[in-house]
């Protein structure tokens, strides 16, 4: 398959199931709801060693907000939902409870319900009120600045991580343009992330290494460096290869944003530099949600 002189590799991404949540955080303004929830979802880019994967899915409009203030959603995943549960206590806690004129609530509807500001609550030292408003418990908390106003749980639901497209470029400016390209068009597809810093990944992994502590390594196939000392996957020409990784609710959320986000890079096509589209493929043994390039593009 070529689309526009780009070579769209016939392979296919590994990705693996996960368990999600979604908070939203309201404030005085856009501004210092966005602060907060950049501060919530920061060092979240890999389960690998960071516990979560988190990102900013959208800003809301008071409209759509509980509090009827200015609003961020941010979707929080995690491999197992005690650990979803610890890390969305811990950034709540310390990016949300601290941030001015913050208030949380919950995003997402579920038979499974996960603490958000139900343990927080105990910060008031004994003077917080509960209150029960259309079968939802809040708790205000007393704080310097007022009150922080939170929704005593979220919901948990299934979900996938780890949906990725490769783009092999002549230049490292051309690839890292085209994923800019692809970043603002997966933006907005909702019930997704892409959880490294500005959504794109430098530093793609390969399953094991050679020493035994890491779990994951360089992946040395696409490293325009090793072309001479390894079993690449590149040609002479590509001289930079870039990832972007998604995390969403469901596998046909992530087929959304994989759909868009190629056929942008696409659009630039060879004229901008761009050789082919391939993806992290592990021979099946990192997940069972497997998303075909081709397939997604036909």
């Amino acid at each position: 398959m070529i689309i526009n002189g780009v070579v769209i590799d016939k392979t296919f991404a590994e990705a693996f199931p996960m368990k999600a949540t979604r908070a939203i955080i309201t404030a005085q303004n856009e501004k210092w709801a966005m602060i907060s929830a950049q501060a919530m979802t920061g060092f979240a880019t890999s389960v690998i060693a960071c516990g979560c994967e988190a990102g900013i899915e959208r800003t809301l409009t008071p409209e759509e907000t509980p509090d009827g203030r200015p609003g961020v959603a941010i979707l929080i995943f995690a491999m197992g939902g005690k650990g979803l549960a610890k890390q969305l206590e811990t950034r709540a806690g310390q990016c949300v409870l601290t941030s001015p004129t913050s208030a949380l609530f919950a995003g997402i509807d579920s038979d499974i319900a996960i603490p958000l500001g139900k343990n927080l609550r105990y910060f008031g030292d004994g003077f917080q009120i509960s209150k029960l408003i259309g079968g939802k418990r809040y708790w205000r908390v007393p704080v310097m600045d007022g009150e922080f106003l939170t929704e005593a749980t979220t919901g948990q639901v299934n979900a996938v991580g780890g949906g990725n497209f490769l783009v092999l470029a002549q230049s490292q400016p051309q690839a890292l343009a085209a994923c800019e390209a692809a970043i603002e068009e997966m933006r907005k597809i909702p019930n997704v992330i892409m959880p490294f810093p500005g959504g794109v990944v430098r530093s793609g992994s390969k399953v094991g290494s050679k020493y035994k502590s890491l779990g994951a390594s360089t992946n040395d196939a696409f490293c325009p460096t090793l072309k001479g000392i390894t079993k690449t996957d590149l040609s002479p020409d590509i001289e930079s290869v870039m990832e972007i990784v998604i995390d969403g609710l469901s596998k046909e959320d992530i087929d959304k944003a994989m759909r868009v986000g190629m056929q942008a890079v696409c659009a630039l096509g060879a004229d901008a530099g761009i050789k082919r589209i391939s993806a992290g493929n592990y021979g099946g043994k990192l997940g069972p949600f497997h998303f075909h390039l081709q397939e997604i593009l036909a």
